[in-house]
This record gives C-alpha cells, sequence and structure tokens, in this order.
C-alpha cells in the first residue's frame, strides 16, 4: 500500500468516526473540500461505495462500516505504541483516567494508591466516581473497576479485592420500635434507605441468597443516596434500614451503634477487578497503577 493510501485511509476512519465531513476536517486541520475530495479518491481506486451522503449527515455504508471495524483498533495499537515509545521516555509520566464505585475508591483503591504519587509524582489520576458500568471505549477511560461478573468479556481483568458483601443494618433506636426483620420480604414493611443509580436512573433491589434460594427485594423509604457514606450516616441517626458494604460498617458494629439484620442472608459478591483494553497494558504508568491494585490472594 502506497503512503498516501494509508493517510486515505486515516482520513475516511476520521469521516465515519465523526459522521461528518466538517467535524473531521477540524479535528484533521484540514479543508472540507480536500477531504472531500480525498474520500472520492479512494472510493473509486477501491470500487466500493464507502459513505453515504445526505444534505443532514453521513453514514459508513456495509463495507464502509466494515473496514471502519478494521481500521479502528489498529490505529489505536499504533496509537498506544507510539504514546509509550516517545511521551514516557525515562520514567512512568501522563494522566489516568479510571470509573469506579465510591465503595470500591474507599475500600481498596485509594489506601493502594496513595503510595504510589508520592513514589510517581509524573503520574496524574483521575478518579470518577459513578455506581453503574460505564463503556470506557466510549468515554474516554483508561481502565473501570467493577465487580467481576459485570466485566465485558473482550476486556482484560485484573482482580483488586476480595469477595466482599452488603449487610443490612440499623441503629438500636430504630429497631427499638420496628421489630428486626427475619426474612427479606419483611423489609417491605420497613423504612428503608435506597440507593440510586445514577446512569441507569432506577433504585437498587436489594439482593439476598440462602440455602440456594435468590431473592430480590424492592424496598420503599423515607431517602435515597448514590454515596454509600451517605447512607451509613442515616442508619446511624436511626432513619432506617441501610444494605451496605461489610467492611464500611464492620467498625459501628462492633461498637454497638449499628445493627446487623438478616445476616444468614447475606451473599458474597465476586470482588472487584480493574479492567482495561489490552492496548493500555503498554504504558509504562498504567503498569504501575494495575501492578498497585493487584490483589494478592490470601
Amino acid at each position: 500500500m502506497a503512503r498516501g493510501q494509508f493517510n486515505d485511509l486515516l482520513w475516511f476512519l476520521a469521516v465515519a468516526e465523526e459522521r461528518s465531513f466538517t467535524r473531521a476536517a477540524a479535528k484533521l486541520g484540514i479543508a472540507q473540500s480536500t477531504l472531500s475530495h480525498t474520500i472520492k479518491r479512494l472510493e473509486t481506486q477501491m470500487g466500493i461505495r464507502l459513505l453515504t451522503r445526505t444534505t443532514r449527515n453521513v453514514a459508513p455504508t456495509e463495507a464502509g462500516e466494515r473496514l471502519r471495524q478494521a481500521l479502528a483498533p489498529r490505529v489505536e495499537e499504533i496509537e498506544a505504541e507510539i504514546a509509550s515509545l516517545t511521551e514516557f521516555r525515562d520514567k512512568p509520566a501522563g494522566t489516568i483516567r479510571i470509573t469506579l464505585s465510591d465503595h470500591a475508591l474507599q475500600s481498596y483503591v485509594w489506601p493502594k494508591l496513595r503510595p504510589v504519587l508520592v513514589d510517581y509524582p509524573d503520574i496524574k489520576l483521575e478518579l470518577n466516581i459513578d455506581n453503574g458500568f460505564r463503556n470506557i471505549v466510549e468515554e474516554g477511560f483508561d481502565a473501570g473497576i467493577r465487580l467481576g461478573e459485570s466485566v465485558e468479556k473482550d476486556m482484560i481483568a485484573v482482580r483488586v479485592s476480595p469477595d466482599w458483601r452488603l449487610v443490612a443494618v440499623a441503629s438500636p433506636g430504630y429497631l427499638k420500635t420496628h421489630p428486626a426483620p427475619v426474612h427479606p420480604e419483611e423489609l417491605i414493611g420497613h423504612n428503608c434507605i435506597n440507593h440510586r443509580h445514577l446512569r441507569a436512573g432506577g433504585l437498587y433491589a436489594w439482593e439476598f441468597e440462602k440455602d440456594g434460594q435468590d431473592l430480590r427485594v424492592r424496598v420503599n423509604g423515607q431517602l435515597a443516596f448514590n454515596s454509600s457514606h451517605a447512607m451509613i450516616d442515616a442508619a446511624l441517626n436511626g432513619y432506617g434500614i441501610a444494605y451496605i458494604p461489610e467492611d464500611t460498617v464492620v467498625q459501628y458494629i462492633a461498637a454497638g451503634d449499628l445493627v446487623q439484620v438478616l445476616d444468614e442472608w447475606s451473599p458474597f459478591f465476586s470482588g472487584y477487578y480493574i479492567y482495561y483494553p489490552s492496548r493500555r497494558q503498554n504504558l509504562p504508568a498504567f503498569r504501575v497503577i494495575v501492578d498497585a491494585l493487584r490483589y494478592a490472594h490470601p
């Protein structure tokens, strides 16, 4: 393939991804007329129509979409390799963006990464708290941290935490006036502190399991949060029953500030994993982060 034709393919990829000659030309820093002429020349050389054009939009044809899917990951790999060779010459550096839940951040991620930032001052870290699943490729993240059962199969996944579970807790004061539930379905008659998933928009249905029986209960209450720490504070102050990661409330249970209920119904989840596309592992700064977070089984 001639070098010029390779450039034409890159320009086609820009148009196919932006779905606009105007935006693609601005991204490439060239005139729109030059870009349009180049794409027409490429289609003529290949003998295939790659784009459909209307007065309002541009979209790949079936052949164009197949070409886009073939080109995009290869171009990304080339860009990542160039970045690893030139951007981070002598020591790990650069910005790493990770999406994760507040529980993963406070319990497993931030405690491990605090010393990393001291040892590697040229690494910049952006930790975006979101309890919903994110498409890290489309949204510009280097990695995400979620439960292992949620990670897509085409991602590299590295465990960063042990298995953990949610536990139902309430203050002694609340339980004095509201008898403790002995079965999850009895939660329907309680004031429960809900957890809302921002991206999905819905309230979390509490998941329970006992003797192979799975049960999901949609609870009601006066309060709903998207932060486990706010839920803990509400439970401590007697606003109802909260369903919270066990490690975040164990000290309050030990001190008698919270009482655990439905213990035998609380299942374990499969632990957190950091997941990312394969091209990221070639970046020195990213490898430092993954190695620091890697969970060592006891």
